[in-house]
């Protein structure tokens, strides 16, 4: 389990006595994240898992990874500053067809899952994603599904999460984010004055 900062709370030693990762002689795991402080969170969670990580800020450090040495895990985010992480799970597929590669994204969208899991993503999860359901997303067997989160998004959370993402890519334009989401502009207004839905 993690902490509140994302921090595992369970003693390495029990988590590797009863993990299935015990069975592969190869733990490599490559992290694609441009999110600094998730990907260090998260790669010294997966390290207590027993993985073996490398991180990688974009798409190219990730290619960059893959081709020096493919990794047996790897977990990528779909949106890098230099472009789409499907690129890197299509390069570390085209290089080592069994490697279990999982996309992040952080938001929802059907056909980007259909695309990613064509491309030979083994899974996909939506941000914020915990180490906890990482490992068990990567540890499933193949056409099984992980186990639902313990604790996951609301819809209110998750409708939250895209509009400010919409924001964002929108340069903090209210107006332009109210026309690309279909909304009033004056309820987008009253939801950006929100704080966070849990």
């Amino acid at each position: 389990m993690l902490t509140q900062g994302g921090m595992p709370s369970a003693d390495p030693v029990t988590l590797a006595e009863n993990d299935p990762l015990a069975a592969f002689s190869d733990r490599s795991l490559l992290i694609v994240d441009d999110d600094k402080p998730f990907s260090t969170r998260l790669a010294r969670a997966m390290e207590l898992r027993g993985y073996h990580v490398q991180v990688a800020e974009s798409v190219a450090e990730g290619v960059a990874a893959v081709d020096a040495r493919a990794p047996a895990f790897a977990v990528i985010d779909m949106r890098l500053g230099d472009g789409n992480g499907l690129d890197v799970i299509a390069r570390l597929k085209d290089l080592r067809p069994d490697a279990r590669g999982v996309i992040l994204t952080g938001y929802g969208n059907i056909a980007t899952a259909v695309t990613a899991v064509k491309l030979g993503a083994f899974d996909y999860l939506a941000k914020p994603a915990d180490a906890d359901e990482i490992h068990g997303t990567l540890m499933a067997q193949p056409g099984e599904r992980a186990d639902p989160p313990e604790n996951p998004m609301s819809a209110d959370r998750v409708r939250w999460e895209h509009i400010q993402r919409v924001y964002e890519l929108c340069g903090r334009n209210v107006s332009e984010t109210a026309r690309r989401l279909n909304m009033h502009r004056r309820t987008l207004q009253r939801i950006l004055a929100k704080r966070a839905p849990r």
